[in-house]
Order: C-alpha cells, then sequence, then structure tokens
C-alpha cells in the first residue's frame, strides 16, 4: 500500500546541527528526503529555548527545499512574551505550522524554569489566541503512555485535552508494537479525538542509541528485538538489515491498518527512511 493512498502522506524531523559540517550535511539529507514529496518537515526545540537560534536557522535551511516547515515550539522555560514574539516572527517569516509541545526541564533549572504555560494543551490555547487559525498544530502522542503519566487513562484524558484545545493532528512517540498505536488511537476516538493521529517512526540503525534514547522517552523495545541486536553485537551492517526489516514492516502493518501517514525521526540521516520506504511502496 503506498503512503500516497493517506491524506496525510509522510513527513520528517529534523534536530538542528551545531557544526558547519552538520548544517552542510542536513542540506543533502533534506535534499534527499525532499524528493520523496513529503508534507511537512519539522525541525526540534531545545529545552528552555536553548538551540532557539538555531532552530530558526535551520527552519530556514529547510524551507529554502519550497516544503511546508514546522518548528517546534516549547512553553516550558518560556514566558508569553517570548512565545508571543516567536509566534509572530514565525508569521512574518512565512511560517503556518507548529509542533506545540510541554518540553523538558533543562537540567538544574528546577521549578524556577517552568514558565507562565506549564503544559501542551495550555500552549496550544495560547496560540490559538493569538493567531487564530494561522497555524496547523500538530501535538504529541504517547501510544504507550507517556513516562511521566500516572497511568494510561490520565495520560489519554491529558491527549483528549490539548486535542480539543486545538490542535490539529497530533504525532506519537516512536513505538515498535502496532497493536500499541492502534489500542490508542481507539481508546482516543472514544474520547471525542477525531484529528488524525501520525505514527512516528524510528529507523533502527544503532542499539547503544536506540537503546538510550527508549529508555529515557519510556518508549519500549520488545524483548525479542533487543535480544537480537544485542546478538549482532558491533555488526553494523547487521543491525542496520535487521532494522529495516523490522520497521518496514511496521509501518506497512501500520498502514493497512489505517494509519494516516507516517512521520519519520530521522536523526538527520536520509538513507535508513529512504530504504525503507523503497520497501512499502516499491
Amino acid at each position: 500500500m503506498s503512503t500516497q493512498e493517506h491524506p496525510l502522506g509522510i513527513s520528517f524531523e529534523f534536530f538542528p546541527p551545531n557544526t558547519d559540517a552538520g548544517r552542510e550535511k542536513l542540506v543533502g539529507v533534506r535534499d534527499a528526503l525532499a524528493r520523496r514529496a513529503p508534507r511537512f518537515f519539522s525541525v526540534t526545540y531545545g529545552a528552555g529555548g536553548s538551540t532557539q537560534a538555531r532552530t530558526l536557522n535551520t527552519v530556514h535551511m529547510v524551507r529554502e527545499s519550497g516544503f511546508t516547515t514546522a518548528p517546534h515550539l516549547s512553553c516550558i522555560g518560556s514566558d508569553k512574551g517570548a512565545l508571543r514574539e516567536l509566534l509572530a516572527r514565525y508569521r512574518e517569516d512565512g511560517i503556518d505550522s507548529l509542533v506545540a509541545l510541554r518540553g523538558d526541564l533543562p537540567s538544574g533549572m528546577g521549578g524556577s524554569g517552568v514558565g507562565q504555560l506549564r503544559y501542551a494543551n495550555e500552549l496550544v490555547e495560547f496560540i490559538r489566541e493569538e493567531t487564530g487559525d494561522h497555524f496547523e498544530i500538530a501535538v504529541a502522542a504517547y501510544p504507550e503512555s507517556h513516562p511521566q503519566a500516572p497511568n494510561l487513562e490520565r495520560d489519554l484524558e491529558n491527549f483528549a485535552r490539548k486535542m480539543k484545545a486545538g490542535a490539529n493532528l497530533a504525532i506519537t512517540q516512536y513505538f515498535f508494537s502496532a497493536e500499541a498505536y492502534f489500542h490508542f488511537v481507539e481508546r482516543a476516538r472514544a474520547l471525542g479525538v477525531e484529528a488524525p493521529i501520525v505514527p512516528g517512526i524510528m529507523p533502527i540503525t544503532n542499539y547503544a542509541k536506540l537503546a538510550r534514547f527508549s529508555d529515557a522517552c519510556g518508549a519500549e523495545i520488545p524483548r525479542w528485538i533487543r535480544k537480537q541486536l544485542e546478538a549482532y553485537g558491533d555488526d553494523s551492517e547487521a543491525i542496520a538489515a535487521f532494522g529495516e526489516e523490522v520497521i518496514s514492516r511496521l509501518c506497512q502493518r501500520l498502514l493497512d491498518g489505517g494509519a494516516p501517514g507516517l512521520h519519520f525521526y530521522t536523526l538527520n540521516q536520509s538513507a535508513p527512511c529512504l530504504r525503507i520506504l523503497d520497501n512499502i511502496t516499491g
């Protein structure tokens, strides 16, 4: 089944490079992925705005491809004045899509760094109050529950709250269980959420990095996947081949089950995403 059959198609996330070499590499990654006609590119935003300048520079660089670019916007560590200024700048720059997130506290800031808006639903409400319907707003979803949520029920209620605050779509944290995604969507629909919930996809290329990311964000790596990746040791080619097979099957299962597209966490690499797309659209 081709992603062309799904209204939201595909999208890709980048993070702002911190070196000139990284920025130059990302131009090539952008161009390679742009050939797949993504619906949009998103650009991450550091905790407390720590990478704001690099985010702005990356947003402008990505937009040169001619595709919609959606900057991440975090309310933690930002006051309303700073957010209002940033929204105005994005409007002036022709940006009309955002990914609105609560964000994480920068280390060492404690409660003093929370800011005037504490949760993503408050950020979505603020964006709507300030800019009306100018921005298409995406928010985060957690099929396996947010790592700080007391339980899945509370997490679903919080998710529904920010969707009803004015979000247009949701992008999930990555996962490896299609059943977890479908269960989450079913429960969200029962709470009145009708907007698209796009599955987030993390290609598997490096087991150590994947384990570190997953432990931090609460994404469950199934035991059989962990054991197989451990068995490959330092064989990067075997890890990449196995990861490509696993994620390609996951993507096909999601699309066959009605997922409205795929959002790839690229880690600023194009090749793993392109191989997966070739497998599911070829």
